[in-house]
């Protein structure tokens, strides 16, 4: 059957099919689509007992191979008769347009122009289609998520021409990650809700714990912040919360304030009658707050449980053409996760779920991005509206190495009043820009002072610590690109280590060095840089001390288990410096380094399979982050401070 395909034997095939005509496969459907055999496909889709809803191992579908045609015939049959999604991804979020844009690129001569041969005017051609088609070219569309990696629980408001948004912090410090933008694609970190190491209360915490799904609302001339402070669990208290303000989005912001009344994402509403409301978990429960913002005046009573009616959490309140609209997280955090809503005519009424329940859900069960839920939305200045999601990309057996993100859809209104995400098909995974003219400086048009700007804790904007760092701990020069790091007196598989900064991992695939300074280190202290988790699952790559001498060596630590390996041989007395390597392809970790700034690279050893570094890795505590990467230092009992320089991660 393959053979008649690629020989163009249509009638050799409907011979096969008509004595046998189980024998159809996917494969074949594939493999005419991918040729542009036109005569053939036809056949296959309209005669054959094959279904368009096939998927190869990597979720390609038939309209991917037909992108790979360069046939515009082929593509425009697939795309209109057949009713297949040009902007469907694969589970490297390609869709058929990458496919058809990215060969077309290929193409390009030295002078970025396209050489007139048949193949490459093929792809043109349908390049332009799917512009006709959409109304817009390539370069205005957008992919999600826009925020990637350790991005969850996303709150998000709008200031004028300016949006802001929050998400999860746990037991990372500085607190709430405060970012900002101007096209709803391109985000940067401006600040956070808690920089005083005093006002984090993290110290004791254990991973996953700390602060939960903050809200971000606009009052007044004041930006409000509340999320949950989640502790241990030591009875009596598990969850309070918290409530800070500042006149400026990035901060400063006010010492928080707690508030005692149990539950999770809490979120603050302000009516037209400029009275203030907090919601809060299970279902949607709602109780006044004084002027302020920060005081609980009323008993918190049940709005409404929710539609699915399993875990409904992430309540956001708002009011739009007399209704109260309830926008709820149902299904807990894993696959089943789910928006739904549901309005009411008063505050306090009855409210009814929308007939479209839910409003955004994943349901291919075979598609990269799952997760999706715990929403917000946000109407833009020329009232347009769209939605903040979390959403999670599994890779291997369903783990979610860059924990949960941040995606964005845009959200249209029916007749009858209801919000409807994405034209209810789910999360998007290519999507018009909702500014699509908008232009964005990249980070080197932008110079390295945004890039390398310090926050009011002291480090740069994208780093973070698990719990807070004491004063001198840590300093990040803000001109040039070094960390100078006091060392912990507690191992990195301790709630009490310190002083281990972080970055987040952003891609599945990314390489990631820094050379470190020698220094004088005593028997056991050791330094070097980590992929981290939390103090139960992470590794360590770098120097240590042993018998008078320096080794590098590698460790994982999972669970209870450690995987601890030391090189062969010490490093030469010499050695002033070591820059050390993590090379990363989905699970797998190549470590590497050089001494004394030679460009000669020596193997350590591969981690095989960093899958501890999820979520799903361990089946111990709280595990809602998300992997990091960065520096650490353990001195014990010892002082020990070592400079790095000259940090490096880039997404591959």
């Amino acid at each position: 059957m393959i053979e008649a395909i690629r020989n163009n034997d249509p009638d050799g095939l409907k011979e096969i099919l008509v004595n046998e005509p189980s024998l159809v496969s996917k494969e074949a459907l594939f493999e005419a689509a991918r040729l542009g055999n036109l005569e053939i496909l036809k056949y296959l889709v309209e005669y054959s007992r094959i279904s368009l809803n096939e998927y190869d191992d990597e979720h390609r579908n038939v309209l991917h191979y037909g992108a790979e045609s360069g046939d515009i015939e082929t593509f425009k049959y697939l795309a209109e008769r057949c009713g297949m999604d040009p902007l469907e991804a694969d589970r490297g979020l390609v869709t058929p347009w990458d496919i058809v844009h990215g060969t077309l690129e290929s193409f390009k001569t030295i002078n970025d122009e396209y050489p007139e041969d048949s193949l490459a005017h093929g792809y043109g051609e349908i390049e332009k289609y799917l512009e006709n088609r959409y109304g817009h070219k390539y370069e205005e569309f957008y992919h999600n998520p826009v925020r990637r990696g350790f991005f969850p629980d996303p709150s998000i408001v709008r200031a004028g021409e300016d949006f802001y948004m929050v998400n999860s912090s746990f037991i990372f410090f500085p607190c709430i990650p405060i970012s900002h933008s101007r096209d709803l694609i391109h985000w940067e970190i401006i600040g956070h809700a808690i920089t005083n190491p005093e006002w984090a209360y993290l110290d004791e915490l254990e991973g996953g714990r700390g602060y939960w799904a903050p809200d971000i609302s606009y009052y007044e001339g004041r930006f409000y912040i509340t999320a949950t402070y989640r502790l241990n669990d030591v009875p009596p208290t598990y969850r309070r919360q918290i409530v800070v303000s500042s006149e400026r989005p990035e901060g400063p912001y006010t010492e928080p304030v707690f508030i005692d009344e149990d539950g999770i994402d809490p979120s603050i509403f302000n009516d037209d009658d400029g009275r203030r409301y907090m919601l809060l978990n299970r279902g949607a429960r709602i109780f006044e707050l004084d002027k302020s913002g920060t005081r609980k005046i009323s008993d918190a009573q049940l709005l409404y449980y929710g539609d699915y009616k399993r875990a409904p959490e992430g309540p956001h309140l708002y009011k739009k053409d007399g209704y109260y609209y309830l926008l709820e997280a149902e299904g807990g955090t894993g696959l089943g996760h789910r928006v739904t809503v549901a309005r009411s005519k008063e505050l306090y009424g009855i409210y009814e779920p929308c007939p479209y329940n839910p409003i955004m859900r994943q349901a291919d069960d075979g598609a990269l991005i799952q997760r999706c839920g715990h929403g917000d939305l946000v109407e833009t200045e020329d009232g347009r509206w769209f939605m903040v999601y979390l959403c999670g990309r599994q890779i291997g057996d369903g783990y979610s190495i860059l924990g949960r993100e941040t995606a964005i859809d845009p959200v249209t209104w029916t007749a009858d009043g209801w919000p409807i995400v994405n034209g209810l098909k789910g999360p998007s995974a290519m999507q018009v820009k909702p500014f699509p003219d908008m232009e964005y400086l990249t980070d080197k048009e932008a110079g390295p002072d945004r890039k390398w700007a310090v926050s009011k804790c002291g480090l740069y904007m994208e780093y973070m610590t698990p719990r807070s760092f004491g004063r001198g701990d840590i300093y990040c020069d803000p001109h040039k690109r070094y960390f100078r790091i006091r060392g912990s007196k507690a191992p990195l598989d301790s709630v009490d280590s310190r002083n281990i900064v972080l970055r987040r991992q952003t891609a599945f695939a990314f390489s990631y060095s820094v050379t470190m300074d020698i220094a004088d280190m005593a028997e056991g202290q050791s330094a070097g840089i980590t992929g981290y988790y939390d103090e139960n699952t992470f590794f360590e790559f770098g120097v240590t001390k042993k018998d008078g001498s320096l080794f590098v060596y590698s460790n994982e630590h999972i669970g209870d288990e450690d995987r601890f390996l030391l090189s062969k041989d010490a490093l030469a007395g010499n050695t002033g410096s070591i820059r050390l390597y993590m090379d990363t392809d989905g699970f797998k970790r190549r470590l590497s380094y050089s001494v004394n700034d030679k460009d000669s690279r020596l193997e350590h050893t591969t981690l095989e399979n960093v899958f501890y570094l999820c979520d799903e890795g361990l089946s111990y505590g709280k595990r809602f982050t998300g992997a990091l990467v960065g520096m650490y230092v353990y001195e014990g009992d010892k002082n020990l401070t070592v400079t790095f320089r000259d940090d490096r991660y880039n997404d591959i």
